[in-house]
């Protein structure tokens, strides 16, 4: 019983940081606080819904802090937690080993479709 609690208690957190929006989202917000429009405009392909969602629930789940600002119009920044800034460690080391490897995936891929075919 305690392992299949265990099992599931990280498979929820893992749904949550491996999602690759998640691991662009804290990447990104490894730089500093940043502005809605400002995260949005650094990665490629996330729509404003995408976006919304991936934040509050990095929020929700205590990695990122949303900051509303009095200002006209209303200033928003995000920013890594202390638990956020944890996450980096393991998401900047995933992101630097697929950046190492991608040739060698690619490679495995296209041997693998060429045994195939289409």
């Amino acid at each position: 019983m305690h392992l299949t609690n265990d099992c599931r208690a990280v498979s929820d957190v893992l749904q949550r940081v491996g999602d690759k929006w998640t691991v662009l989202v804290v990447s990104k917000l490894g730089g500093g606080p940043l502005r809605f429009n400002e995260l949005r405009n650094t990665i490629g392909g996330i729509s404003q819904k995408m976006l919304t969602t991936t934040l509050r629930g990095l929020e929700r789940d205590g990695f990122v802090t949303r900051t509303v600002f009095p200002t006209i119009p209303p200033r928003v920044d995000y920013e890594l937690t202390d638990l956020g800034r944890e996450l980096l460690v393991p998401v900047q080391a995933l992101g630097d080993w697929a950046l190492k490897n991608i040739d060698r995936v690619n490679a495995s891929r296209e041997r693998f479709d060429a045994e195939r075919g289409p």
